[in-house]
């Protein structure tokens, strides 16, 4: 019995890593200030919801040496700016994207919070971009392309993967001269704008505050922030969502005007938020992205 326990203890210390989660920042948080932890989780209609996230982590999920791809993505679930949706819009999809080879990161990101944070604006992109240093810092170890990392969001979520693929050069951390930028985004049903007219005001009071500028409300409007070296990306979005899919529409048409490639996938109807899966279509984004990450060379 002694020697059946021993070799399995061998098995599953041998066995490839499926996954491991770690504090975001090896030291100190940047910007944070002195606060007790008060994260909760909580099941809401089977959705996972974690609030009130202060400690920012790194979740890996790696495939198996026989399926790699050797791309990345790191994955930024949805909330508002107000929680993480951490299991459908995180864990669930990083599992999925590993199954199929490639290797996948969910970030649980800080929620801005003026009695936690120096500044709260700067939180999120701060985890963004050390989410995105510390795996194309150590892409060789982990067995991935460094130029082959892309970001992931929904909603809230996706706001913050087109800001981290809009203000790369806006450095929030020491990137040790590794480039920020990501090398694709994927953005389903995401908050874009800012904007009174097609932005999510709750995202945007939750992140900038109530009584933003007109300066800082067009910075955080990505769709104004987009040039020829922003990352290809691959959007999805349904007609009847809540938040208004002019937020995917507007993106598109400025990768388009400058000449980044994008594709847009539109449901006549689905709604927000439901992750992977979108009950009121026969075409699923998964299997799209999939084919757009072949074409674009991502995978192979």
């Amino acid at each position: 019995m002694r020697t059946l326990y021993f070799l399995l203890f061998i098995l599953l210390s041998t066995a490839p890593m499926a996954q491991e989660t770690k504090p975001l920042y090896p030291g100190e948080i940047p910007g944070a200030k002195p606060s007790i932890d008060k994260e909760k989780s909580r099941q809401e209609n089977g959705i996972l919801i974690v609030s009130n996230i202060t400690r920012p982590t790194l979740s890996t999920y790696l495939p198996e040496k026989n399926i790699a791809t050797g791309a990345a993505i790191i994955i930024f679930p949805g909330g508002g700016y107000g929680i993480n949706a951490l299991g459908h819009e995180g864990t669930d999809v990083a599992a999925w994207l590993q199954s199929k080879g490639i290797a996948a990161f969910v970030v649980k990101y800080r929620i801005p919070d003026t009695a936690t944070m120096k500044n709260k604006e700067t939180g999120p992109l701060q985890d963004a971009q050390q989410a995105i240093f510390t795996v194309r810092a150590h892409a060789k170890d982990l067995g991935i392309d460094p130029s082959r990392i892309g970001v992931m969001g929904f909603s809230a979520g996706g706001h913050l993967a087109a800001t981290a693929s809009t203000h790369y050069n806006q450095e929030m951390i020491n990137p040790a001269k590794i480039s920020l930028r990501p090398d694709f985004s994927v953005l389903i049903y995401p908050v874009i704008s800012f904007s009174d007219s097609i932005g999510h005001i709750g995202s945007r009071d939750n992140l900038i505050g109530k009584n933003p500028s007109k300066e800082k409300i067009e910075a955080y409007s990505n769709e104004l922030q987009v040039n020829k070296k922003t990352p290809p990306a691959f959007l999805a979005h349904a007609k009847d969502d809540p938040v208004n899919v002019k937020n995917s529409i507007v993106y598109t048409e400025a990768l388009k005007k400058n000449k980044v490639p994008v594709e847009l996938l539109l449901f006549e109807k689905g709604g927000h938020g439901y992750g992977m899966h979108n009950p009121q279509s026969t075409i699923q984004w998964p299997d799209e992205l999939i084919k757009w990450l072949t074409k674009m060379k991502f995978i192979h």
